[in-house]
């Protein structure tokens, strides 16, 4: 007779997770205001009273898109795997992992993929590859155990052909990161398809908990980590440069402007000190384009960098034809 499933404790862990969730985006809010204001506790209060909430959110939205979709296909994934892979289906729904992947329906996986496919970057495409014909071929395992071809063909041939594609079209790159001496740049191209030909299917029952379990509690670990260094450098308020006149003539103050009123301009400078200038004595201001992160890697795939999303390449940029001289500390007019 098959052992009842006890709902309980998996209801005790689903009521934490769902307490512990809408907290963690308010912590990396905190702690990115924190980090603003070089841990001074006044300066962060007078941040607090200014700061729109709605940019910091969008802030946070744009910075972290690439995580959500990372998040549900690594559990769809890991789910399904244990689920096809564990000899005793009634012990396999104890566990959250199988249990979220079970109940998360198809369109979250194709919105979380589209997502994937626009934000992350080149050297991870091919991973997302991996997850997707992993989970069609667990998908399969799951709803046709028994149809021994669709399983052939989704398990076994999608992954290989899926493989063979990714390959003939990555294989510049990899090429070109061998000769840079770019190891991981060559793996992160080259393992993930090659991984997914043998993940499409159950694993032995002996490894289907090593296989599952201990990556998921790395990856939650490791996440929370990423996620809030990522985000505690993303800018949150227009980095701005203004012409302030003083007795000895023009000097430039370059930093972030918190708040404008009709008798002083507040502005954070890059070491957390907070200026009030005085809008009489105020001469020209402009916005100042945040600086380009140096690319780590130089390696391209058929002309496109591996650091480059599809976003990036869809979405207009803005072009500086020269950067404005106020932004490198040169006032316009000297006198």
């Amino acid at each position: 007779m098959t052992e009842p499933v006890p709902t309980a404790p998996r209801r005790s862990q689903q009521n934490w997770l769902l307490a512990v969730l809408p907290a963690f985006p308010l912590l990396l809010l905190v702690l990115r205001l924190w980090y603003l204001s070089r841990q001074d506790l006044p300066t962060m209060l007078l941040l607090v009273q200014y700061v729109n909430p709605l940019g910091m959110i969008s802030a946070l939205f744009i910075t972290l898109a690439w995580s959500v979709p990372a998040v549900v296909l690594v559990l769809r994934a890991l789910g399904g795997l244990l689920l096809v892979s564990a000899r005793d289906q009634a012990r396999a729904t104890r566990s959250l992992l199988a249990v979220t992947a079970q109940r998360m329906p198809d369109w979250v996986v194709v919105v979380a993929a589209l997502l994937a496919a626009f934000t992350w970057q080149l050297r991870f495409l091919p991973a997302l590859v991996m997850l997707l014909v992993v989970i069609m071929g667990l998908t399969a395992w799951q709803r046709h155990p028994d149809d021994r071809l669709v399983l052939r063909v989704v398990s076994v041939g999608v992954p290989v052909a899926a493989a063979a594609v990714v390959f003939v079209w990555v294989l510049p790159g990899i090429v070109d990161a061998v000769r840079r001496g770019e190891a991981a740049t060559a793996v992160l191209l080259l393992a993930p398809p090659l991984l997914g030909t043998m993940l499409a299917g159950p694993v032995p029952v002996r490894f289907a908990r090593l296989a599952t379990h201990w990556p998921a509690v790395l990856a939650a670990l490791i996440a929370p980590f990423v996620v809030g260094v990522v985000f505690l450098r993303a800018p949150i308020l227009p980095t701005s440069a203004v012409e302030v006149a003083t007795g000895n003539g023009v000097e430039v103050l370059r930093g972030q402007v918190i708040t404008v009123d009709d008798v002083a301009t507040t502005i954070i400078d890059r070491d957390g000190l907070v200026h009030f200038v005085r809008n009489t004595d105020l001469r020209t201001r402009t916005i100042c384009p945040e600086t380009a992160q140096v690319p780590a890697s130089a390696v391209e795939v058929r002309g496109w960098p591996v650091e480059a999303s599809v976003l990036e390449w869809v979405a207009p940029a803005r072009r500086l034809a020269a950067l404005d001289p106020r932004c490198l500390g040169r006032p316009l007019d000297p006198g």
